[in-house]
Parts: structure tokens; C-alpha cells; sequence
């Protein structure tokens, strides 16, 4: 199911987290491995677990069982060290309303020992990069919540981390800012930088991640390949028929459940496998019926993570 850990550059082990006197697990002995050069896409309902999860991982909170490992290092044990190779951007970025970026990033930049020139030109290009530069001069309280999002990862870029934890972190953005943060974490994947990112936006997912680990209350029950997207659960047919009639309709009848769809029908809940689906298009042709598009597919991911993680599942 997992990458092996070898090759993990984070890895979660048996990781739990029961909070308050009920004893009910926030999350409970999850296994993940994000590997270096990897997007590794975290999906689940409000709720499940996602973001006590990257909080575990980040250190901000410690588990109630089991271990994270950052580059090799326990993130409980050797917090400082795992730590400092940890890009982190929370849901909700929350700073010190009154101070500015810069004075704020040099702060940062302190843990990892940086200042002079070099420094200076690194602050520079992150918040030019993020386009924030013009607000240098501004207090954070008068930044919006997009440029609080975009401030925000410019910080977690400060210490050149290799792991970038990413929760929710395309919420408050446009649909410009959504493209460039899509960019931004092909592009760490292209330097080789392990990423864990946490979305409810399925489709961002689809766009960037290698793996997709899904998560229902606090429990990982499935991790869905790239590969695999295009082929992810019941199998359907696509079918669009030129001279439809009610004939043609009940030989799809046969098959599975039929559905208007546009200009097309889709036949779901197989009778059959699907190596057999194509039979459907042989017997449309014998019963000379003009079919001018056939497919077979897989749910999309959407119908794929309702159906494994509906409240009614």
C-alpha cells in the first residue's frame, strides 16, 4: 500500500491521537510514507482526521501512540533537529497582528541561524515570489486571508526545508492563487521535496498528487494510486446511441442500471466484469443500432471517496 520506507522521508507509524475524557480516537494507527520527490494527497470529510494529522507530523501536538520520523528523525525525540527540515502551513494561518513580514521572517530565519545579505535577498524574492512584496511596509492584521495564506508559505520556505506539510492550504485562495500554488508544489516535487498535502478539493488532488491516502474517522482506509484514478471502482459504460429507441434501452437494461446522461446513457451497477462490458457494444451493433460513442470507465474520484467515506458508509 505504501512506498517503501527506505525511501520515506516521512514516515507515520501506528500514529494515534485520543483527546479529552471520551477516548475517542482522532485519528488511530495511521501508516503513511511520503517519499522525497513525492506528493502524497490526504483526503477525508470534516472531521476525519486530516488536520490532528499534519499537526502530528508538524510537532505542534504530540501523539497519544505511535511515532513520526522526519529525514530519520522522531519528531517527539529529537523535535529541534526534525523540526527544522519541516515546512509547515496550517488551514488558518495565525500570526502576531501587529508585526510586519520582514522583521517577522527574520525572526523565523534565527532558528536556522541565518542573517546578513544573503538573508536579505532570500526575504525578498519569497515575498516577491508570493506577491507581497508591496505589503512589506503593512501590519499582518491589514493583510487579507489570501495574502495571510501567501505570507504563510513564504515562511515555511524561509529554512529551505526538504518536507512541506500542506493543510487545506489551498482554502481563501482564487483561482489564480489556486494555479500558482498548484505550480509551486509541481515544482517542489521537481527539486525533490517530500509534500503532504491536505485538500477537500478532490480535483486539485487529482491535478498534482502521486498517491491520494483517504481517511474516515481517523482510520486510512484506502490509498489510491495515480494510476489508478482512471479506474477507480464499479465499472460503467459510456454509451451514446444515434437511433435510440426504448429497444435499445432495455438490451442496456440487461446489463446494469441505466442513467440519462446528456446526450448519452451510462450504464452503472454491472451485471457483468469489466473484460465482458464490451459485449454491450456487440449486441447494440447486431440489433443494428447506430452507436457513435462507447466507453467504459471507472467511478470518478469524487463518486469513489463518497462512496468509501459517506457518513452513511
Amino acid at each position: 500500500m505504501n512506498k517503501p520506507s527506505s525511501t520515506a522521508m516521512i514516515e507515520i507509524r501506528d500514529l494515534t491521537k485520543v483527546y479529552g475524557r471520551t477516548q475517542t480516537p482522532a485519528v488511530k494507527g495511521l501508516n503513511l510514507e511520503i517519499s522525497d520527490g513525492e506528493i502524497l494527497g490526504f483526503a477525508g470529510l470534516n472531521g476525519a482526521g486530516k488536520s490532528t494529522t499534519i499537526r502530528l507530523v508538524s510537532g505542534i501536538i504530540f501523539p497519544s501512540g505511535g511515532h513520526v520520523t522526519v529525514d530519520q528523525r522522531d519528531i517527539v525525540k529529537e523535535k529541534i533537529e526534525a523540526s527544522k527540515n519541516i515546512g509547515w502551513v496550517p488551514e488558518l494561518p495565525n500570526f502576531e497582528p501587529n508585526a510586519k513580514s520582514i522583521p517577522l521572517l527574520k525572526y523565523y530565519a534565527g532558528f536556522y541561524g541565518m542573517k546578513g545579505r544573503e538573508l536579505e535577498d532570500r526575504i525578498e524574492g519569497l515575498l516577491k515570489r508570493f506577491n507581497i512584496w508591496e505589503a512589506r511596509n503593512k501590519k499582518l492584521k491589514e493583510y487579507s486571508q489570501g495574502m495571510k495564506k501567501r505570507f504563510s508559505i513564504a515562511a515555511a520556505l524561509i529554512g529551505e526545508p526538504q518536507n512541506f506539510l500542506f493543510d487545506e492550504t489551498l482554502n481563501g485562495l482564487d483561482p489564480e492563487g489556486v494555479r500558482n500554488m498548484r505550480d509551486f508544489m509541481l515544482q517542489l516535487k521537481k527539486e525533490g521535496k517530500a509534500v503532504f498535502l491536505s485538500s477537500h478539493i478532490l480535483s486539485e488532488l487529482e491535478n498534482v498528487a502521486d498517491r491520494i491516502a483517504i481517511i474516515k474517522k481517523g482510520e486510512l482506509i484506502r490509498v489510491v494510486e495515480r494510476s489508478e484514478l482512471s479506474n477507480l471502482g464499479s465499472t460503467a459504460v459510456k454509451v451514446r446511441i444515434n437511433n435510440m429507441d426504448n429497444g435499445a434501452v432495455a438490451i442496456l437494461e440487461k446489463y446494469g442500471r441505466v442513467e440519462t446522461v446528456g446526450d448519452s446513457l451510462m450504464v452503472r451497477d454491472l451485471k457483468i466484469n469489466s473484460a465482458e462490458a464490451s459485449r454491450i457494444n456487440k449486441e447494440l451493433a447486431k440489433s443494428d443500432y447506430d452507436v457513435s460513442f462507447f466507453e467504459i470507465s471507472g467511478e470518478d474520484l469524487e463518486d469513489y471517496f463518497i462512496g468509501l467515506v459517506g457518513e452513511n458508509r
